[in-house]
């Protein structure tokens, strides 16, 4: 009998330290039927990262794995004069980001990993450059996250501007939660505002906290894939991956803690706890979390009148489900969740480009286009 109830007691334990997660308040569906389909644009990619577009229609895509792609005319040059990338796990060539002058500049954004500066392995880094030909030349290194760490999780890498012409950038905690996303006094876990020569601005929250990372916009991120600027409100929109369940939609506000990891939605990935609330005082709720997790990556509005059923629709890639998700928003509020393109695989990254059309990035396959069915 003692046996059985050490037996009992033991499945309890186990039992109750799984924890109970509440899930998302709106269920993704898949459309009946659909007005669009997809074309390939750009095939035989691997982890096409990030992709912007020159005044020329052509296309600059970045490969994880340190290429720098110029699509033109349907072929592909790759782009020599790229910086040294530090490839590990979830860390190399990132995002990319044309300046919104760009016609007067020349001016061209990039995110990678890096191993420069203090310690070994790498951490996340912000370089401005000019296209040459097939050359980049006038690197300037803007920001470089330190210290380098081995571990191979959590760089963040989305980049974007502001209606004033600020730099936003996003860096993930590193896979060390309990030390960076809190403390303002480290990077990582953060988002960054630069101005555009990667100087901090005079009213950026931190500028007069003593020992604090000025760049530092907001903390109490975990790994912030997804970033756009909302074009109806000028507003900057993230998200960003949870553990288990927990993936989470932020509008970003200066000097906001958004809680990472002391309140979250999510859990261990092996079904244990690591935090008991999901609100605290001082710390921000997200717009939207998912649970279970999709894994998102890559974020767009759409605001073209190509897809008018879509207008003021968020676009988010699913990398765990291999779909492209469509959320419809009213009073910043999520109200419907569509799958779109199921099973195509997975989606890093997805962009409006110049000529209206929603572009989609995904791992193994390359970049799709979103066209009418008619």
């Amino acid at each position: 009998m003692k046996q059985f109830y050490s037996i009992f007691a033991l499945i309890f334990i186990v039992f109750t330290a799984c924890a109970q997660q509440k899930e998302s308040e709106v269920e993704a569906s898949t459309p009946s039927e659909s007005n669009y389909t997809s074309e390939i644009v750009v095939s035989d990619l691997n982890i096409p990262w990030g992709m912007a577009f020159l005044p020329d229609g052509s296309m600059l895509i970045t490969e994880k794995s340190g290429e720098l792609i110029h699509f033109y005319e349907g072929e592909k040059q790759l782009i020599e004069g790229t910086p040294n990338v530090y490839v590990r796990g979830q860390g190399g060539f990132m995002d990319v980001k044309l300046h919104p002058d760009y016609i007067e500049n020349g001016w061209i954004y990039f995110s990678f990993a890096s191993a420069e500066g203090e310690g070994d392995g790498g951490n996340t880094a912000i370089l401005r450059a000019k296209l040459n030909g097939n050359t980049l030349v006038n690197s300037e290194m803007l920001y470089k996250a330190s210290p380098n760490s081995k571990r191979g999780q959590h760089f963040g890498s989305r980049i974007e501007f502001d209606d004033e012409g600020y730099l936003y950038f996003s860096i993930g905690d590193r896979g060390d939660r309990d030390v960076n996303p809190q403390d303002i006094t480290r990077d990582c876990g953060k988002i960054y505002r630069l101005n555009d020569d990667g100087s901090v601005p005079d009213d950026n929250p931190f500028i007069n906290t003593e020992n604090a990372k000025t760049a530092i916009y907001s903390y109490g991120h975990r790994n912030p894939q997804g970033m756009v600027k909302n074009p109806f409100t000028g507003a900057i929109w993230t998200n960003e991956h949870g553990p288990k369940g927990g993936d989470e939609i932020n509008i970003i506000e200066k000097g906001n803690n958004y809680g990472w990891p002391v309140i979250s939605y999510g859990i261990n990935y092996s079904g244990t706890t690591f935090t008991d609330i999901t609100e605290k005082e001082g710390m921000e709720q997200p717009l939207f979390y998912w649970v279970p997790s999709i894994a998102p990556s890559g974020m767009a509005f759409v605001s073209s009148n190509k897809y008018p059923e879509w207008k003021g629709n968020v676009l988010v890639g699913a990398l765990k489900f291999e779909y492209l998700e469509r959320l419809v928003i009213e009073n910043n509020k999520v109200v419907k969740r569509e799958k779109l393109l199921e099973d195509i695989g997975r989606v890093r990254n997805v962009i409006q480009g110049p000529d209206g059309f929603i572009y989609v990035a995904v791992e193994g396959k390359g970049i799709y286009k979103i066209v009418p069915q008619n």
